[in-house]
C-alpha cells in the first residue's frame, strides 16, 4: 500500500468525499478499509447514524449499526491523533478490539473520542457532502455511498 492513497466515497448527498488514508496511524485499518472498498463491500451501503454536531458513521450492510463484514474484527490501533473535523475513525462495541467494517467522520472537534477509537483517515476534500447527509439515528432516508474507490 502506497503512502499517499485515498479512499473516495461517492455520496448520495451530492459528490465525492476523498479521505487522505493513515497506515502510519494504523495500518491494519487501512489495510481494512481498502480491502472492503475495493471489493464493492461499501457500494450502496447508508449513513445509518448522523449527529449534527458530532459525526456520521457507516459501514453497516445492514444499515442498522449492529453488523460488520464477515472478516474478523480487528485489533484496536489507537493513537494520539486528535478527533477533529474531518477525521475518519473506526466504530466499536464495548470491546476495544471490536472495529471490523463500520466507520464514522467527525463533523467537530470530539476530543474525548481520543486514544479510544482508532483513527484511520483525514477528509481533503468533500466535507460539503457529509455535512450534507440527512441526519438521524438512523435518518428517514438516509444518505448511502454510491460507490467507494481506493487509488
Amino acid at each position: 500500500m502506497a503512502d499517499g492513497d485515498r479512499l473516495t466515497l461517492s455520496l448520495s448527498s451530492g459528490g465525492d468525499v476523498v479521505i487522505k488514508l493513515r497506515p502510519d496511524l494504523a495500518p491494519g485499518h487501512v489495510e481494512r478499509i481498502t480491502d472492503l472498498a475495493n471489493s464493492g463491500f461499501y457500494d450502496g451501503v447508508v449513513f445509518h447514524r448522523v449527529i449534527p454536531g458530532f459525526m456520521a458513521q457507516g459501514g453497516d450492510p445492514t444499515g442498522t449499526g449492529y453488523h460488520g463484514s464477515d472478516k474478523p474484527n480487528l485489533k484496536a490501533e489507537f493513537s494520539k491523533e486528535p478527533h477533529v473535523r474531518g477525521v475518519a475513525s473506526m466504530a466499536r462495541s464495548q470491546d476495544p478490539d471490536s472495529a471490523n467494517s463500520q466507520f464514522f467522520i467527525v463533523f467537530d472537534e470530539a476530543r474525548f473520542l481520543d486514544g479510544q477509537y482508532t483513527v484511520w483517515g483525514q477528509v481533503e476534500s468533500g466535507m460539503e457532502y457529509i455535512d450534507a447527509l440527512p441526519v438521524g439515528e438512523p435518518p428517514r432516508e438516509p444518505g448511502k455511498i454510491v460507490k467507494a474507490t481506493v487509488s
